[in-house]
């Protein structure tokens, strides 16, 4: 985690300043063992995702895995609740509302930039993607390389209560787009 600005903002519900932080998170680089343009090409239009949305909500491998990390299975069926154009998500969030994220850039095989338009807090995602000869396809082309970003404005009571967790929700994020089928 990086901290790289504080400012300084008024509220006035509250009737005082508080402090915002600029926050950034990093995943741990990912290996995938599918070509960078393959990879780039299913990330970068988000409809690509809706069969594996649904496909995990009616899988039953998935529902024990779940059972065996400790956690409910009936939680798969709010996956029928996520949006999903070729621009942007909307995840539904229990004591939050909606989350909603859109491309706001694309930059082929490198690149997918992300921002909050819904949000309780304002936040970019990166997605950067890098062809690598660290790991090889089955067909002997080189594999990708991937890093998760998220930048997020945090105040310093939300950056001690949520800090830990988005570190490792990103991390946890990277490796569930390095499982995905390329």
């Amino acid at each position: 985690m990086e901290i790289s600005g504080i400012y300084r903002t008024f509220v006035p519900n509250f009737n005082r300043f508080i402090y915002i932080i600029m926050a950034k998170y990093e995943s741990k680089i990912k290996l995938i063992p599918a070509a960078v343009e393959a990879v780039y090409a299913k990330l970068s239009n988000l409809e690509n995702l809706r069969p594996i949305l649904e496909n995990a909500a009616s899988n039953p491998m998935v529902a024990e895995k779940m059972k065996e990390a400790g956690q409910d299975p009936a939680q798969l069926e709010k996956l029928k609740d996520i949006q999903l154009t070729p621009d942007s998500v909307a995840i539904p969030a229990p004591m939050v509302g909606t989350i909603a994220l859109s491309i706001i850039e694309r930059e082929e095989n490198k690149c997918i930039k992300f921002q909050t338009d819904q949000s309780p807090v304002e936040a970019n995602l990166w997605i950067q993607v890098l062809p690598t000869s660290e790991i090889s396809t089955p067909y002997a082309t080189p594999g990708t390389k991937i890093r998760v970003t998220l930048k997020a404005e945090l105040n310093m009571m939300m950056k001690m209560m949520i800090g830990k967790k988005l570190e490792g929700g990103i991390d946890k994020f990277a490796d569930m787009l390095a499982m995905l089928p390329y």
